[in-house]
């Protein structure tokens, strides 16, 4: 009998009954908010009509301020003081998402980010892409995908600073200023 090959089947989109094994207590707390160097990252899912998502899910993950890759287990079962790099934040009925965490430091020289995955409504797969730091312009410059990509797509992936030293990111799914998503 011939070997038969099976095509892949498409991703399936996240449905309400996803929500039983994804939250956790402090999901979205990657550090203990208010300790030494904790920021705030936050920012709103956008839809391509440009209204906000009240039911995504955004993932970060991160290095260290330092820059050090955590390899600590823990990131479901939060203690209070070991950082693990990752969290996880449902949006609001308005789509903010926020994370309590760190700014992470360069990893081997390079402009320091968040790797985010967003979930959503409509998605067939997840989406991947970047939150860098804006504060270094050497380092951003510098980036590979970053200057492989033209200013305004360049934008999408560069979060701002408020004036209290958080950071503030939107990201939007489709339409007028899409967010760079990563292809894996």
């Amino acid at each position: 009998m011939p070997e038969r090959i099976l095509e892949p089947t498409p991703g399936q989109t996240v449905g309400p009954f996803f929500a039983f094994g994804v939250e956790y207590p402090r999901m979205h707390e990657v550090v203990f908010p208010h300790s030494p160097g904790a920021i705030v990252l936050g920012g709103t899912v956008y839809d391509g009509a440009g209204h906000p998502i009240p039911d995504a899910l955004v993932e970060i993950w991160s290095a260290d301020a330092h820059g050090v890759v955590s390899r600590h287990r823990g990131a479901l079962r939060r203690d209070g003081h070991t950082f693990t790099g990752f969290g996880r934040s449902a949006t609001t009925d308005e789509g903010w998402y926020e994370f309590w965490t760190v700014n992470p430091g360069a990893v081997d020289g390079r402009a320091p980010f968040f790797a985010a995955i967003v979930y959503a409504r409509g998605l067939p797969d997840k989406l991947h892409t970047r939150i860098y730091l804006p504060d270094d312009e050497e380092l951003l410059a510098a980036d590979p995908l970053l200057s492989s990509l033209p200013p305004e797509e360049r934008a999408t992936l560069v979060a701002t600073r408020t004036p209290d030293g958080h950071l503030h990111h939107d990201i939007r799914l489709q339409g007028a200023k899409e967010t760079v998503f990563l292809a894996f």
